[in-house]
């Protein structure tokens, strides 16, 4: 009888043989990477902003993240929940960073989560956006885990959708940061575009999140792959739930890396859309 042994995983098997009356002395299995099984998914998504109202956003899908701590990057702003940091009219949302003294602070803006109101684990989410003009400003859509089951930043991960630092026009960058590779380090898994009109026009930023990957997209032009290495959450926390994140900084180690140009004030980031669509499990 021949011994035959299929991989999906990395199998190392140590045995005297395989036929009936042999066994084998001791089977360690080590995690591989997943396999791309080629998902899909909805068409219609199951969490979504249209912003199609007037007023502040909509207190049963965001929340607000307040305060003026620096946010782990040494911001200058202090975020808050007032309709002059964040606004809904027109078919759009419309988040302003403003220079003005708030909390001892000389810059005002906001950070809308969907924590709890708006979670997800693997789909697509898509945001139709365009991002302020300016050196100074430090506009983002990302995702941060819910639940932070992994430990503190950056063990349970971080996505990033869309970053953009004003002194570096229409230059478009998406990560993704763990454990083992974060920006800290300087090995975080990352992508960067120009994008002609990122400043003008609205741009449509989306990621696909898999078991396999996190595939990062601009204009439904594929740029960016995060593969998952199948060796635990140090290098691939993205297993759990996370929510999305839009905010508009002001200064800070990377978006101030170059000063603050207070001409600027206000700048905005307005955004078309937010969408969630669920992946279809195979």
């Amino acid at each position: 009888m021949k011994c035959k042994i299929s991989l999906i995983s990395v199998l190392v098997v140590l045995f005297t043989g395989c036929s009936s009356g042999q066994k084998d002395r001791s089977v360690i299995i080590i995690p591989g990477p997943p396999q791309d099984l080629g998902w899909e998914f909805e068409t219609t998504p199951f969490w979504y902003d249209e912003f199609d109202y007037t007023g502040l956003p909509d207190p049963v899908k965001w929340d607000y993240d307040l305060g003026g701590s620096g946010w782990g990057n040494n911001e200058l702003q202090y975020y808050t929940n007032r309709i002059e940091n964040a606004k809904v009219e027109n078919g759009i949302l419309t988040i302003t960073a403003r220079k003005e003294n708030f909390e001892e602070k000389s810059y005002t803006s906001t950070r809308l989560v969907s924590r709890k109101k708006g979670d997800l684990l693997y789909g697509r989410v898509e945001a139709r956006a365009k991002v302020p003009a300016g050196r100074g400003t430090w506009p983002a859509i990302w995702m941060l885990p819910t639940d932070w089951e992994y430990g503190g930043w950056p063990k349970s991960g971080e996505i990033d959708i869309m970053e953009h630092v004003g002194y570096d026009p229409e230059v478009i960058h998406m990560s993704t940061h763990c454990e083992a590779y974060y920006w800290v380090l300087n090995n975080q898994k990352t992508a960067t575009r120009k994008v002609p009109g990122a400043i003008t026009d609205f741009q449509l930023y989306r990621i696909d999140w898999t078991p396999f990957a996190i595939k990062g997209y601009i204009n439904d032009q594929h740029i960016f792959t995060s593969y998952n290495e199948g060796t635990g959450p140090a290098v691939w926390p993205f297993d759990k739930r996370f929510h999305i994140i839009l905010n508009v900084a002001v200064g800070g180690s990377w978006g101030g890396a170059q000063g603050v140009d207070d001409n600027i004030f206000p700048a905005s980031m307005e955004i078309d859309y937010v969408r969630f669509y669920k992946m279809i499990p195979k």
